[in-house]
């Protein structure tokens, strides 16, 4: 092994380093974050569009995204929408424009951050440990979910109302796991029903309105467990 090849291996991030996907069309740009977050200790995947991006995810699990809004074809914003609606995977979003409409705009997509351009690498950097950082945090916290005077614990598959165990079916703390593990994420229905024994997207619904019954004040005006519109259901915990 020459000094050059060493040093190289010294230099690559482990396995388990946090895996970054970076999707601009400026190719200067992810050459640049491509080297900065590898010399701090990130592994780094580039993707030059939507499409890159989309195939780069079917084949590797990543930590974060940084993405950049105006690309051609697929936008970022809707590259965002998608990721949020599919995973969990947290987004940096990268932007030209600053005017507050638009940094409204992603993120009611659901992006964890902005940084306009032009920006120094080292606030990237910073901005990227500090989403993970909450990631981490918030993966710590998964082991239960609670929404307003109820709690649900995830492992146990058991909900309690203070010291009162509110009884649920098996399928029915089936539905609350699947909400529980991605709260904030719309599920879709045809998703939900797979896992039933009937594949019946109506008996979702039936099972879905038995569940706010019991963790909702009112199941007919839900504040937790919501219908997305030609989506499915989400989970709103606190």
């Amino acid at each position: 092994m020459t000094a050059e090849e060493g040093a190289l291996r010294r230099d690559c991030p482990p396995d388990d380093a946090p895996h970054v996907l970076i999707v601009d069309d400026d190719q200067r740009i992810r050459d640049l974050l491509t080297r900065y977050l590898t010399e701090h200790g990130f592994r780094v995947t580039p993707a030059a569009d939507a499409g890159s991006a989309r195939a780069a995810m079917r084949g590797l699990r990543f930590d974060l995204v940084i993405l950049d809004v105006m690309m051609p074809g697929e936008s970022g914003l809707d590259l965002a929408r998608y990721l949020k609606s599919t995973s969990e995977v947290p987004i940096c979003m990268l932007t030209a424009r600053a005017d507050p409409e638009h940094r409204i705009e992603g993120l009611e997509a659901g992006v964890d951050d902005y940084l306009p351009k032009p920006f120094e690498p080292r606030e990237l950097v910073l901005r990227v440990k500090n989403i993970l950082r909450r990631g981490q945090s918030q993966q710590a916290n998964l082991d239960e979910a609670r929404m307003g005077d109820f709690v649900f614990h995830i492992a146990r598959g058991e909900l309690r109302r203070g010291e009162e165990s509110i009884k649920l079916t098996e399928r029915e703390r089936d539905l609350l796991r699947q909400f529980a593990q991605r709260p904030g994420i719309a599920i879709a229905r045809h998703e939900l029903a797979s896992d039933d024994s009937t594949g019946s997207e109506r008996a979702i619904d039936v099972q879905i309105n038995r569940l706010r019954r019991k963790i909702e004040t009112d199941p007919s005006n839900p504040v937790y467990l919501q219908t997305v519109r030609s989506k499915g259901y989400i989970l709103y915990t606190d």
